[in-house]
């Protein structure tokens, strides 16, 4: 990672993207909003995500993860970590699959606490940037998030036990 400014870096590389999510999600007090095609294993199923993800969910009862997965198939039967744990806390971490509409979006980002964000413009690249402190950004990607979120639907297969 190229670090421009002090919470601003250039993301190139999976490494670059999996340590900016790990950061984004660690630092996080409250919520994390997540827009991904299919639950992106490299980025989001590593022990340091999710365990940052498992902390931010345990730390207040107000805690809200939310993610909206394109495809989540391909993830709900690799058994990817993420899921897993969201089954365990459903309570703090939901799961939704966007409308048809979403589907056609081309880009992939993760919002912290209206105030950090992780955005690549193309899901299917590892190009992109994270910023830890931009709160007008994460605000517009925030608004995009809850567009999403609100006419996406539960996948019922994120309820299951085992998949």
């Amino acid at each position: 990672m190229s670090n421009d400014s002090a919470g601003y870096r250039v993301l190139a590389t999976s490494a670059d993207n999996r340590q900016a999510a790990a950061v984004l999600a660690a630092g996080a007090h409250r919520t994390l909003a997540i827009f991904t095609r299919d639950m992106e294993r490299v980025i989001y199923d590593t022990v340091e995500f999710v365990a940052a993800v498992r902390q931010l969910a345990l730390r207040s009862r107000f805690s809200r993860i939310r993610i909206a997965v394109i495809d989540p198939l391909p993830a709900i039967k690799d058994g990817h970590r993420l899921i897993e744990l969201g089954r365990r806390l459903s309570s703090f971490i939901e799961f939704r699959r966007p409308a048809a509409e979403a589907a056609t979006l081309a880009d992939a980002f993760l919002i912290a606490d209206e105030n950090g964000l992780l955005y690549r413009s193309l899901a299917g690249r590892y190009e992109g940037y994270m910023d830890t402190d931009n709160p007008h950004a994460a605000r517009i990607y925030l608004r995009a998030f809850e567009a999403i979120w609100e006419l996406a639907e539960p996948e019922p297969e994120f309820r299951r036990l085992s998949p």
